[in-house]
């Protein structure tokens, strides 16, 4: 998609999937930055390990659930599906929250991993996430090359990210992101960021594995925010072409289901009541749409 009018439409559906924005206000106390990973068992320890990368979404992040974040166990992501499946050891590192910048660099702005607009707490601040960073200064990138570099079978590497820099800038911006020069500057950031992270992988950690680049799915395939979310993940799907790696459709995986519900995911059984993340089954779809592209 080229030209100013492709970069602000990718900016619209990247406004849109505050469907998928994963804040937490509810981490206000600094604690443990994080727990210990999921321990390979049985056939998984042998066959591989797999590397998940992100948001609140392959998090298994669940709105409400603040008397269950003490315990990263108490969340399960497509990531957790995907590795069941494969037989392979899940390092899940994605945090509630990530932005593409604090991806990058965990003193840059996020919207709930390790700080808000309003507060300079975040989600691994306060609670564990399923993995040990080294401290809490780590950013999920140096997480992410360290562990490649020192593990060598790793057979596959997700990403989904992108959703809460929209969220950031509804927030931070006079126009609420409606400006098309706030928007243009989204979808720069968004791109840009995300084929830096991409970059990384390949050249800082020297991965020359299977990535897959995860796409949202949106909340009503029936509105005009559910277009827009489809044209955020065409702008996905080109950047992570460009890098190299794969892409699992989420904008489709939701699609077929929620249109025997009038176009509702919701409706359809697939995203939490009174939330944005998914449900068992929402996770599940994820978890399909990776695996139809695992090679």
């Amino acid at each position: 998609m080229g030209g100013r009018l492709g970069r602000i439409a990718v900016a619209l559906g990247a406004a849109a999937v505050l469907t998928t924005s994963c804040s937490s206000d509810d981490a206000s106390s600094e604690s443990s930055a994080s727990s210990s990973s999921a321990a390979p068992t049985g056939a998984a320890a042998d066959a591989g390990a797999y590397l998940a990368l992100g948001d609140s979404v392959p998090f298994g992040f669940r709105g409400g659930a603040t008397a269950e974040f003490s315990d990263a166990g108490n969340f399960v992501g497509y990531p957790e599906l995907v590795a069941e499946e494969l037989g392979l050891e899940v390092l899940n590192a994605a945090c509630p929250g990530e932005t593409t910048a604090s991806f990058l660099d965990s003193a840059a702005q996020s919207n709930g991993c390790d700080n808000t607009l309003t507060s300079g707490f975040g989600y691994r601040t306060a609670y564990p996430l399923h993995v040990l960073y080294d401290s809490v200064d780590q950013s999920q990138l140096d997480y992410a090359v360290s562990t490649l570099e020192e593990n060598d079978d790793i057979e596959l590497v997700t990403l989904q990210i992108g959703a809460n820099d929209a969220f950031v800038c509804q927030q931070s911006t006079p126009s609420r992101c409606s400006d098309p020069a706030d928007l243009h500057t989204l979808a720069q950031t968004v791109q840009t960021n995300l084929g830096t992270i991409l970059s990384a992988l390949r050249t800082e950690a020297g991965y020359d594995g299977q990535i897959v680049v995860v796409t949202y799915y949106a909340l009503n395939y029936a509105d005009a925010f559910g277009a827009a979310t489809q044209v955020l993940g065409g702008g996905i799907a080109q950047v992570a072409a460009a890098a190299g790696a794969d892409v699992a459709d989420g904008f489709e995986a939701y699609r077929e289901r929620a249109s025997e519900a009038g176009g509702d995911s919701t409706a359809a059984g697939l995203v939490l009541p009174n939330d944005v993340h998914p449900t068992e089954e929402g996770q599940r779809l994820l978890a399909d749409a990776v695996l139809a592209v695992v090679g």
